[in-house]
């Protein structure tokens, strides 16, 4: 199975941008598509970004479209969220994910995803 590894968050002011990594080890990347979550004090953990095995297809929640990007890099074994033009609402802890089962399609619901990485807090304050 694969052990995932989550990091980059940190204060940030409105506006501003940050990069969020996820490291892959014990097994390929290659074989896994890749979601990004989150999840605010008091509320579930929602779907963010996802991208399928090649990185052909992404996926995005309306609320991030336009400001955040996700990419791979399967022989780095390491997928990233780039965020831009961050607002308050996005503060919550971000999650990366994977999921064995789907391919170049990836999934966006939560249940899809088997192994998860330990989550890093994104705080967006002035």
């Amino acid at each position: 199975q694969v052990q995932l590894v989550d990091s980059g968050g940190g204060l940030v002011q409105p506006g501003g941008s940050l990069t969020l990594s996820c490291v892959a080890s014990g097994r390929a990347l290659a074989d896994y598509a890749m979601g990004w979550f989150r999840q605010a004090p008091g509320k579930a953990r929602e779907f963010v970004a996802a991208i399928g095995r090649s990185g052909a297809v992404k996926y995005y929640t309306d609320s991030v479209k336009g400001r955040f990007t996700i990419s791979r890099d399967n022989t780095k074994n390491a997928v990233w969220l780039q965020m831009n033009s961050l607002k308050v609402e996005d503060t919550a802890v971000y999650y990366c994910a994977a999921d064995g089962v789907s391919w170049n399609a990836p999934a966006m619901g939560i249940r899809a995803y088997e192994y998860w990485g330990q989550g890093t807090q994104v705080t967006v304050s002035s």
